[in-house]
């Protein structure tokens, strides 16, 4: 708590920060949204009135300190206002997924006692309102848009006029920098979603840390696309505000790419999926030019897979300085040209991709944490350093030892509260030291970067008593410009496989350079013995870096990709491991069957 009270001595809760912003640089554009084609501002002075308003409205409808209210909504500036309004009068903020099961909602809803819900629009309001009979706690939902049959958030306003502004002022006071702020569900891989308990103190202590490793300022532009209510977003939504930062937000995932080129943001969050899709896009393009443009393209990325972060020859950084003046520098201008940082987490990034960035001048700072590390542990920056293959120093206050078999434990202000009414939990996951058990294996190169070799769990054995390490070896055959997404399995088998979903763009535009007749649809494709073959092709050829017990023998092509939606990935975007096991079972059986019939 020290670092707290002495760096940020008018910022002790979350809900201060908007208003230190207002006291030491207000900004005219303190969130832009875009609104029927237009980019429109709302200064920080709107933002800190709006939220006093609609904080005198939830002490009207009745909302009391501790209680947990729930906030279910892509992104938008209504989401920030509650946030903040709700922490105001002492009670919880719970964030949801908007794109969680029924029964997700139904659990987390229950386990938390939601009495009043807060959501987006109609298509969010009708999913909770089809489940309100499985929720005896629930007694209103407000919505953002404006809707029949709901009631709209703005009528707060009006319910709270008459509460005077020293009632919150009051509510304000009692709230300490060590109470709970906010309850966030973990979407777990297995089992119902766990509440992370994160005090003001947790998610404030690494606003302070990441200050130092975000190249961010009052004149900086921010774009934000992931989800807010995923803790690394936020958290940095509260970065951006002390820094007083403009935050745009995107119109959708979908409108990335001309938002980007509107906005010309100095700095955005990104996972690797989203940055691996951005390569696959411009390796297409690549691929699409003839003649002299082909070769100096191809060119570039051979220059930019040779960069290290170390110091570079004088030759080398001639040849460097081309490629980013004829090829590069076009990959800037589609980013808006402004980029100084891509901050990229919640997964592992591919070394490769993030040597191409770093070599095209795009900075990709991998970090790394977790929900319950209010989130960052440690990140690659400008003023520490970079190295590529790790997930960079640890941030000031944060201490991690490596345990005997190799896990990552963590302590420091960041370390969560609990989980919410789930004590056992919690007593398992941090010890009677304090040391919080990540369930991460890693490493430090150099003592100083920390680096990620895999989840623990997620470790498995072969039949011949053989350790294999998917997540590692996953993000390698994903360097394979064939490969859009890998799982590795083989648990108690003879030998490890993989289930394989096809890059399909690429594999297509493949297909059509070599004249091959594969198909139309992903199905077609996925059964193509010419594309069978060519992935086998790539399979053997990464294969020979791993010893023989580790190799993938045999592997089944997928016809669709891994999705949140149906129910293959985590909202954070990791493996439910289990549920692809079962959802594809006959093609796992396959792979082993001539094994059990030995």
């Amino acid at each position: 708590m020290s670092a707290i009270t002495t760096d940020m001595n008018e910022v002790r809760r979350l809900f201060d920060v908007p208003a230190y912003q207002l006291n030491t640089f207000p900004n005219a554009a303190m969130f832009v949204s875009k609104v029927d084609g237009a980019w429109i501002p709302m200064t920080t002075e709107e933002f800190v009135a709006l939220t006093n308003q609609i904080s005198k409205g939830l002490v009207a409808l009745g909302v009391s300190v501790g209680e947990r209210v729930a906030l279910v909504s892509p992104n938008r500036v209504e989401w920030n206002i509650l946030d903040i309004a709700i922490q105001q009068v002492g009670a919880i903020v719970v964030p949801v997924y908007p794109n969680i099961s029924e029964h997700d909602y139904v659990y987390i809803f229950n386990d938390a006692g939601i009495r009043h819900a807060f959501v987006a629009g109609e298509e969010l309001g009708n999913k909770i309102q089809g489940v309100i009979s499985q929720i005896a706690s629930l007694e209103k939902i407000f919505t953002f848009d404006q809707l029949e049959g709901f009631t709209n958030y703005k009528e707060l306003i009006t319910m709270g006029k008459d509460i005077p502004q020293n009632k919150i002022s009051e509510l304000k006071a009692n709230v300490r920098n060590e109470d709970l702020a906010t309850i966030i569900y973990t979407s777990g891989t297995t089992g119902n979603p766990k509440g992370v308990m994160l005090s003001h103190n947790n998610l404030l202590s690494n606003v302070l840390s990441c200050k130092f490793s975000i190249p961010a300022d009052e004149t900086s532009r921010v774009l934000t696309f992931l989800p807010v209510c995923h803790v690394y977003e936020r958290m940095l939504h509260y970065l951006y505000m002390y820094c007083g930062s403009s935050i745009y937000f995107a119109e959708s995932m979908d409108t990335i790419g001309p938002n980007i080129k509107e906005v010309r943001p100095h700095v955005f969050t990104a996972v690797p999926r989203l940055l691996e899709k951005v390569f696959d896009r411009i390796m297409l393009t690549g691929e699409s030019l003839t003649g002299f443009k082909r070769k100096i393209f191809f060119w570039a990325i051979s220059v930019a897979e040779q960069y290290h972060t170390g110091k570079l020859g004088l030759w080398y950084r001639i040849k460097l300085a081309i490629a980013r003046k004829l090829v590069f520098s076009k990959w800037q201008e589609a980013l808006g040209g402004e980029v100084k940082a891509i901050a990229s987490g919640s997964a592992a990034l591919q070394p490769r991709l993030a040597q191409i960035f770093l070599a095209a001048g795009i900075p990709v700072l991998e970090g790394y944490g977790l929900t319950e590390t209010s989130p960052v542990i440690s990140v690659n920056c400008l003023k520490k350093g970079i190295k590529i293959g790790t997930v960079g120093p640890l941030i000031d206050g944060v201490k991690v030892k490596i345990a005997e078999d190799g896990e990552i434990l963590v302590k420091g202000p960041n370390v969560m509260m609990g989980y919410y009414n789930l004590p056992d939990k919690t007593a398992e996951a941090i010890d009677s030291q304090g040391w919080f058990h990540t369930g991460d294996i890693g490493t430090f190169e150099d003592g100083i970067f920390l680096k990620i070799t895999d989840r623990k769990k997620e470790i498995f054995k072969t039949s011949g008593g053989k350790y294999i390490i998917p997540q590692a070896m996953e993000n390698t055959f994903k360097e394979s410009r064939f490969i859009e997404q890998i799982m590795v399995l083989g648990e108690g088998q003879k030998f490890p496989s993989a289930l394989i979903v096809p890059a399909f763009p690429f594999v297509k535009e493949w297909a059509n350079r070599k004249n091959i007749q594969i198909g139309t649809s992903n199905e077609e494709v996925a059964k193509n013995p010419d594309v069978i073959a060519r992935i086998q092709k790539e399979v053997d050829r990464i294969n020979e870096g791993y010893g023989s017990w580790e190799k993938i023998k045999k592997f089944a092509l997928l016809p669709n990709e891994f999705g949140v939606e149906t129910g293959e990935l985590t909202p954070t975007l990791k493996f439910k491991r289990k549920i692809i096991l079962e959802k594809y079972k006959k093609q796992v059986d396959e792979i082993y069957k001539d094994e059990h019939h030995e």
